[in-house]
């Protein structure tokens, strides 16, 4: 398989995973694509040997974790964002506010958050991918779903 066939492979297998994670930190569709092509274009350069389609998973989003975190350090567009409703999927439309209020999240909060309920990555696998401690990431996750109870109570009056 050649490297155009084995991207858009990966396209099918993980683009619209890698997009969500990229577009939680940067809040702009443009740049999460960017994000995208240059996670795979990463895979493609140093053809990692990995053990199965979850380590493939695995590894692509830690290297679009980290080329986000990369490009938000870069030029700075937190504030910049698009309208919610183009990651949540149809069926979760009427959810589209609490994706919202995860985003007001502090970022280590935001991330586990995500990858915990948007992806569905175990704690430990979490751990492997932000490479922090399993103990942490669950804290983290314990302390964001407080602060998103909080958020949820103050900008939407629930209990």
């Amino acid at each position: 398989m050649n490297d155009m066939e084995r991207a858009g492979l990966l396209i099918d297998r993980y683009g619209n995973a890698i997009l969500r994670l990229a577009y939680s930190y940067l809040h702009n569709m443009e740049d999460a694509e960017d994000i995208l092509q240059d996670t795979l274009l990463q895979y493609i350069k140093t053809k990692p040997q990995l053990e199965s389609p979850d380590h493939e998973k695995a590894w692509l989003l830690r290297v679009a974790a980290n080329l986000s975190k990369n490009k938000i350090q870069y030029n700075k567009i937190r504030e910049t964002d698009e309208l919610a409703e183009e990651l949540v999927g149809k069926e979760e439309e009427d959810l589209a506010f609490v994706w919202d209020a995860v985003k007001k999240l502090p970022e280590k909060y935001r991330e586990v958050v995500h990858l915990f309920y948007q992806e569905g990555f175990s704690t430990k696998d979490i751990s492997g991918i932000l490479d922090r401690k399993e103990s942490t990431v669950r804290s983290d996750l314990l302390r964001g779903r407080e602060q998103l109870k909080q958020i949820l109570k103050e900008d939407y009056d629930f209990e």
